[in-house]
């Protein structure tokens, strides 16, 4: 008997596009949900006073003592303020180490006159790294981090500032066991751009930070399904890193390799250092990390358009070498992308108008940004900032999708001046000087970056409200 030529396929074209729609809707409510996590994480983080911690007050003797390491190179924004903020803390037992690659350093003089400035503080500066792979600043933290006279370390990069009341608090955290019964083994600080700069790519990489970045930072953190940690202000044991083989796979306490390879040299080959040793401490080592209620403030000079996006398409390909399928999935968790699809899907499953949908989504979405940025700034962006701010948020919102594409095809990135090419694991290797690349050659005229020489030297003003 022959079959019948009628019978309908059991799988059609229009039943992939309705099952696809579903998987689109699902995927954009998971995300909406991830994005309000962060927004009132921040809302309940960062809106409420912060009290004194109880340690601030308390004889040195009865508390931890914590050795602050600033690796330094060059004449970073506002350097001399973000490495003042250190000296202000209100913990009573703290040293400053600070650390230059050599004597020529710019950053030099400026760490010179705090010393001369702060006589009693008991500060240092070391000067000459010890090279153990191709991470300058690992490089340069190498001696602090072993010369240290406290197991708690506070790494701090040199372009943040902290409050007063910082380090006690996040040492109240690591100090504290949670509820969950999980010992926490470092703690961050959620980073928030002040701009002061006029140009394009300085207010970009600021309505960046402190709308997205900080919103899937914070969110990804209260969910806490794996580490998630940016190398801006870290407070964790030495004692633990020590620990540390970078195998990133479970071990006891009393794992033993045949490798003598451990502690923070291990780190020296990869780029994203900061985020392989908090996964570190995640992984091989079962502990926890988590986020103060205090913020670091982030200084952001000036920065061409060409810059903010060199900058992300680094982290994206070191991303991409780390977490594939993470970075795979980036675009359709940006504004742009997501929206697109799922206004498809939306008017195929339910008729409604495209630009209505859109309309919808854009308006929601930059609300939910606003209200991270007044989290964490304690205020709406400033009156006569407001429509910058929002060129800014646009022009990045709008290039997401062309940086990424444009990232993952790749494997080469530029780092303080120099070329790598990313490995597995985000490993990176140097690579010899050659021609310009071709976004090298496309974004030329956007402008170049220069280091300004010491007596260029300008401060920012930066509110800590």
């Amino acid at each position: 008997m022959e079959p019948n030529s009628d019978q309908s396929p059991l799988v059609t074209p229009s039943a992939v596009c309705h099952f696809l729609s579903i998987v689109c809707l699902g995927w954009y409510a998971i995300h909406w949900f991830i994005q309000l996590v962060g927004a009132f994480t921040a809302r309940r983080r960062y809106r409420s006073p912060r009290p004194r911690s109880p340690s601030s007050s308390e004889p040195p003797e009865s508390v931890p003592g914590v050795s602050i390491l600033r690796p330094l190179k060059g004449l970073d924004t506002n350097l001399f303020e973000n490495l003042e903020s250190t000296f202000h803390q209100e913990y009573p037992n703290f040293e400053i180490i600070f650390s230059v690659a050599n004597e020529y350093d710019q950053a030099l003089p400026v760490v010179q006159a705090l010393l001369e400035k702060y006589p009693h503080s008991g500060a240092r500066v070391i000067v000459g790294e010890e090279v153990v792979g191709v991470n300058p600043k690992v490089n340069n933290l190498i001696r602090p981090y072993r010369e240290a006279k406290h197991d708690i370390l506070w790494v701090l990069d040199s372009n943040i500032t902290v409050s007063p009341g910082a380090l006690a608090r996040a040492v109240d955290i690591l100090t504290t066991t949670p509820k969950s019964g999980k010992e926490i083994a470092l703690v961050h600080h959620v980073p928030f751009a002040t701009v002061d700069a006029h140009t394009l790519g300085a207010k970009v990489e600021g309505a960046f930070l402190n709308t997205t970045h900080a919103k899937m930072y914070i969110a990804l953190n209260a969910l806490a399904l794996d580490s998630c940690v940016m190398g801006k202000s870290n407070l964790y044991h030495r004692s633990d890193v020590d620990r540390l083989d970078g195998s990133l796979k479970p071990h006891p306490a009393d794992f033993t390799s045949s490798s003598t390879e451990r502690g923070l040299k291990v780190f020296g080959k990869y780029m994203a250092e900061d985020n392989i040793i908090a996964s570190g401490i995640w992984h091989e080592l079962g502990l926890r990390h988590d986020l103060s209620y205090d913020i670091a403030y982030n200084a952001i000079g000036d920065m061409s358009l060409k810059d903010y996006i060199l900058r992300r398409v680094r982290w994206i390909r070191v991303r991409k070498h780390m977490v594939l399928s993470a970075t795979i999935l980036e675009p359709w968790t940006e504004s742009v992308a997501l929206g697109a699809v799922t206004a498809l899907s939306v008017h195929s499953l339910f008729g409604t108008s495209y630009s209505l949908f859109l309309a919808c989504h854009f308006f929601a979405w930059i609300l939910v940004d606003l209200d991270v940025y007044r989290s964490l700034a304690g205020h709406f962006p400033q009156r006569g900032f407001r429509t910058s701010f929002f060129i800014a948020w646009a022009i990045r919102e709008s290039l997401t999708f062309p940086i990424w594409l444009y990232a993952v095809v790749g494997s080469q990135v530029t780092w303080r001046g120099k070329k790598y090419r990313m490995l597995r694991n985000g490993e990176v290797v140097p690579v010899k000087p050659s021609a310009v690349s071709g976004l090298d050659s496309i974004l030329t005229w956007l402008g170049i970056r220069s280091r300004k020489s010491i007596d260029q030297y300008e401060p920012l003003p930066i509110s800590h409200s």
